[in-house]
């Protein structure tokens, strides 16, 4: 994709988003109380399952600042006394990176001086965006989840760093696995991430990963799709759009409005599914309270 046709596309869907009557609430307004509620008709097992990479402490090629973690307390005067004391631990962590699981607020990509809504992204540091920033998902995201696996479309573990997702693809996932995308969903896509770097060892993701093409956007935002994600961190490196780094991310985020969960793992959820036959399910999102913040670590549950 050209640079052209991507700001083209950036500015339609910018335009059709801020038509929406509830266009505050960004690509949430879609996920309507009527549609959490339906998705609750998904759940037929009772099983439940993290949707979450567990949060690592050594660094490595694609997390080279990794969480920072220590126990606190017992301190070695308290060990072995008698009485009460308490076990206690603190970490601190760089939300946006490319090995643990997260969710990007939608003031978390600045396009041209702006964040989404056309607000001066000065105003994030004065404390004058707080209508973005996680605050916006303080009470959770609850609604209807759709896994489409594209590598198991493909027949392959996984999809090589430097391939994407098209818009191709997720229709005839849809179509083998006899689902279609629709109003409110939150919508996961598989490249297959996690499981390549289980297999295969971390690497550099930050330059080489799989992802969607941004031509797929066009398609969400048609389906009124409320959030997407990926074991992938949505974006393909390379980016497909010379000059643009992180074209879905600008799409979804800066002009839709749609928040984006990174680097899911989806492995387990895939096979549940698959054996199943059970591609939807109830979907819980629970970020931090951190008003202010540009995301958060997540721990999603699906509920089949």
């Amino acid at each position: 994709m050209t640079e052209a046709a991507f700001r083209s596309l950036h500015a339609e869907l910018r335009r059709q988003a801020s038509t929406h009557p509830e266009h505050r609430r960004g690509a949430l307004a879609h996920l309507t109380p009527e549609r959490v509620a339906a998705a609750a008709a998904d759940v037929r097992h009772g099983r439940t399952l993290s949707l979450a990479a567990p949060i690592e402490t050594q660094p490595g090629p694609d997390d080279p600042q990794p969480a920072v973690y220590r126990l606190t307390a017992p301190t070695p005067p308290e060990t072995g006394t008698p009485g009460v004391h308490f076990a206690l631990d603190r970490f601190a962590m760089n939300v946006h990176g490319d090995a643990h699981t997260h969710l990007d607020a939608l003031c978390h990509v600045v396009f041209d001086g702006e964040l989404h809504e056309g607000i001066p992204e000065i105003r994030l540091a004065a404390g004058g965006a707080r209508g973005i920033t996680l605050d916006l998902v303080r009470d959770g995201i609850v609604g209807p989840g759709l896994l489409l696996d594209v590598p198991r479309l493909r027949g392959v573990p996984w999809l090589e760093p430097g391939d994407f997702v098209g818009v191709d693809d997720l229709m005839a996932a849809e179509e083998a696995q006899g689902v279609r995308i629709g109003p409110g969903d939150l919508l996961l896509v598989r490249v297959g991430h996690r499981r390549r770097r289980r297999e295969r060892g971390a690497w550099d993701a930050a330059h080489a990963r799989a992802g969607l093409h941004p031509a797929c956007v066009r398609l969400l935002a048609e389906r009124r799709v409320a959030v997407l994600g990926s074991d992938g961190n949505n974006d393909t490196a390379p980016s497909p759009v010379p000059g643009i780094p992180f074209p879905v991310h600008v799409l979804a985020l800066h002009a839709l409005g749609m928040h984006l969960m990174d680097y899911l793992d989806l492995d387990e959820l895939s096979d549940a599914c698959a054996g199943l036959g059970q591609w939807r399910f109830l979907c819980t999102v629970a970020p931090l309270r951190l008003p202010g913040a540009t995301g958060s670590p997540v721990n999603p549950i699906a509920v089949l």
